[in-house]
C-alpha cells in the first residue's frame, strides 16, 4: 500500500512546480509576447515542471525505498509502496518528446514569419503559414533523430551485467526446517512468512562455493531504459561543459553582484559614467551601420544567394560574419547591463532595494559551499576505485537518524543546484567564447526563443544530473529504483557503458571546473567597453 505522506508530497511538489513555472513565464516574458506565443508558453511552462519533476523524483525514490529486499513482503516498515518504475518510465519518454518534438516545433513556429507584414509588397506572393513552416522543419528533425534512435537501439540494446556464480550445498546435508502456514484456508507461501536469518541459514550459507571469476549475463534492455541512457549520454557532453563552468561561475558572479552593487554617484562620477555610456552607444550604432552595409554589399555581389558550403572562402566568411554578429549582440547586452546599473546608481537609487545585493552575497556563499562540497565529493568518493570516504553520503545518513526529511531535501538541493549551474555555465561560456548566441533570462525582457532554448538545455541535462547524483549518492540511494537502472543496466550497456564505467565524464567535469576557476581568477568580469571598439575597428579594416 502506498504511503499517504509520499502521495501528499507528490501533489504538493507538482503544485509548487506548476505555480513557479507559471510565475517565471509571466514575470520574465517580454512585453512583445504578452498576448502572443501561447503554444510556446505552454511548452516552456510544462517543460519546467518536467525538468523539476525529473530531478525531484530522485529524492522521492530515496524516500520510497522500494529497492530494499524486504519490500517484497517480509519487512515493509520502511517501504513507501509507490511504483517508481512507472514514474521513471514516464519521465524517460516525456523528455525526448519535449526535446526533439515540442521544443523544436515551438521554436520554428515562434520564429517563422507569418508573411502578413509583407502582404501587398510583392505581387502574386502568398503569405507563408507559420504552422506549415514549423511542421516542415520539424519533420526533418523527427526523421533525423528518429533514425538515430531506431538504429542505436537496434545495434546497442544489449547490457552485459557481471555476476558471481555461487553454488549451494545439497540441502540433504544441512538441518531441514519448515515454514508453518499462517492459516489453513490459504496455504500459499508469502514472503511475509520469512523470519530473520537464523542458525540454519548461516549453516547453509557457510557451505556455499563462491566462484572467484566473474561471469556475465547478457540482457536486452527495454526501449524506455535504453532511450534514457541515450539521452543521458547525449546530455552529458553539455552537462560536463556547462555544468562545470556554472559550478565555478555561479558563486563568483553572485558575490561580485554584491561587491559591485549600485552606489550613489557624485557629480563628477555621474558625468564621467554618462560620457562613457554615450560613447559606447555611439560606437555600437556605428558598428550596427557597418554590419548593415556589409550585408547589403554581400547580397549585391552574390545576387541574393550565398556562396555555397562547398566554397571554402564562403564558409570562412560566413563563420566570420556569425562571430561578428555574436560579438555585437554581446556588446549590446553588456551595454544594457551597465545602463541598468547606471540607472540604479542615479535616477533609481532611492527606489533600489538594498536587500538584493545582500541576498546575492548570501546565495553566493551558499553556492560556493555547495560547489566546494561537490568538488570534494567527486575527488574523495566518485573518482577513486575504492572511495576514500563516503563524504556526503555520511552527512545524509546522519540526517536520517534524527529527521529523515532533511536528508531527502539535501539530495534535492544538491541535485537541483547542478541544473542551475548548467544554465549559468551555458550563458557564461557563450558570453566569453562566442560559439553560439546567448539567451539570458531577464525580468520582463525574455523572448520565448530564449525560454525555449534554456528549457531545452535544462531537459537535456536533467537525466545526466540524475545519473550523476545517483552515482554520487550510491551509498545513500542504494535502495532506489533508479539505482538499479543507472548502476546496473546502463552502467554495462554496450558502447555507452564504457564512458560511465571509466568515469570519462566525471574526470572531464572536474578538469573543466578547475580550469574555469583558474580562468575566472584572472578574468572575473566580462569585457565591457573594449569589445565595441575592437569590433568597430575590425569592421572598418575589413571594408578597407
Amino acid at each position: 500500500m502506498a504511503d499517504v505522506f509520499l502521495i501528499l508530497v507528490i501533489v504538493v511538489a507538482f503544485v509548487i512546480l506548476t505555480i513557479v513555472g507559471f510565475y517565471l513565464v509571466v514575470k520574465y516574458q517580454h512585453p512583445d509576447d504578452k498576448n502572443d506565443a501561447y503554444i510556446p508558453k505552454l511548452v516552456v511552462w510544462f517543460g519546467f515542471v518536467l525538468s523539476g519533476a525529473t530531478v525531484f523524483l530522485l529524492p522521492l525514490d530515496v524516500a520510497n525505498n522500494e529497492g530494499y529486499a524486504g519490500c517484497a513482503g517480509f519487512d515493509t516498515a520502511f517501504c513507501g509502496g509507490l511504483d517508481m518504475d512507472l514514474f521513471w518510465t514516464i519521465i524517460y519518454w516525456l523528455i525526448p518528446v519535449w526535446v526533439f518534438f515540442l521544443i523544436p516545433i515551438s521554436t520554428f513556429y515562434y520564429e517563422a514569419d507569418d508573411g502578413m507584414l509583407m502582404v501587398g509588397t510583392s505581387v502574386g506572393v502568398k503569405p507563408n503559414s507559420r504552422i506549415k513552416e514549423a511542421v516542415k522543419y520539424e519533420t526533418f528533425v523527427v526523421i533525423i533523430f528518429g533514425l538515430i534512435f531506431a538504429l542505436s537501439y537496434l545495434f546497442l540494446n544489449t547490457t552485459s551485467i557481471p555476476v558471481r556464480e555461487v553454488i549451494g550445498p545439497d540441502y540433504s546435508a544441512v538441518t531441514p526446517y519448515s515454514i508453518t502456514p499462517i492459516n489453513t484456508t490459504n496455504a500459499t507461501f508469502s514472503a511475509s512468512q520469512l523470519e530473520p536469518m537464523g542458525v540454519e541459514d548461516v549453516e547453509v550459507l557457510s557451505a556455499n562455493f563462491v566462484n572467484k571469476t566473474l561471469g556475465t549475463i547478457k540482457l536486452t534492455v527495454n526501449p524506455s531504459v535504453f532511450y534514457a541512457g541515450l539521452m543521458a549520454w547525449m546530455g552529458w557532453f553539455l552537462f560536463a561543459l556547462f555544468g562545470a563552468v556554472g559550478m565555478a561561475a555561479l558563486p563568483l558572479d553572485l558575490i561580485l553582484a554584491f561587491v559591485n552593487r549600485p552606489r550613489h554617484m557624485d557629480a563628477v562620477e555621474f558625468a564621467e559614467a554618462q560620457v562613457m555610456l554615450r560613447d559606447r552607444v555611439n560606437e555600437l550604432v556605428n558598428v550596427g551601420e557597418l554590419l548593415k552595409l556589409e550585408r547589403e554589399e554581400k547580397a549585391q555581389q552574390n545576387g541574393g544567394k550565398g556562396g555555397g558550403w562547398l566554397n571554402r572562402e564562403a564558409r570562412r566568411a560566413a563563420a566570420e560574419e556569425k562571430k561578428t554578429l555574436l560579438q555585437f549582440k554581446q556588446a549590446v547586452y553588456l551595454l544594457e547591463e551597465d545602463t541598468e546599473d547606471f540607472a540604479n546608481c542615479t535616477a533609481n537609487y532611492k527606489n533600489y532595494n538594498p536587500l538584493i545585493p545582500i541576498g546575492s552575497l548570501l546565495f553566493g556563499i551558499c553556492a560556493l559551499i555547495v560547489s566546494l562540497f561537490w568538488v570534494l565529493h567527486i575527488i574523495l568518493y566518485m573518482l577513486p576505485k575504492e572511495p576514500v570516504t563516503p563524504f556526503l553520503n555520511t552527512y545524509f545518513r546522519w540526517f536520517d537518524k534524527w529527521f529523515p526529511l532533511f536528508g531527502v531535501l539535501s539530495v534535492a538541493i544538491f541535485s537541483f543546484y547542478l541544473l542551475i549551474c548548467a544554465v549559468k555555465g551555458c550563458f557564461k561560456f557563450g558570453m566569453r567564447f562566442l560559439f553560439f548566441q546567448v539567451h539570458p533570462m531577464k525580468l520582463n525582457k525574455t523572448y520565448m526563443s530564449s525560454f525555449l532554448f534554456n528549457i531545452g538545455l535544462v531537459l537535456l541535462c536533467a537525466l545526466p544530473v540524475v545519473q550523476f547524483s545517483v552515482s554520487a549518492f550510491q551509498d545513500y540511494a542504494r535502495n532506489t529504483t533508479i539505482n538499479q537502472v543507472v548502476n546496473v543496466q546502463l552502467n554495462y550497456l554496450r558502447f555507452f557503458g564504457w564512458f560511465w564505467r571509466n568515469k570519462v565524464f566525471e574526470y572531464a567535469l572536474l578538469v573543466i571546473i578547475l580550469l574555469t576557476c583558474v580562468y575566472l581568477g584572472f578574468r572575473p568580469r566580462d569585457s565591457r567597453g573594449s569589445n565595441s571598439l575592437q569590433l568597430r575597428d575590425r569592421l572598418r579594416a575589413r571594408r578597407g
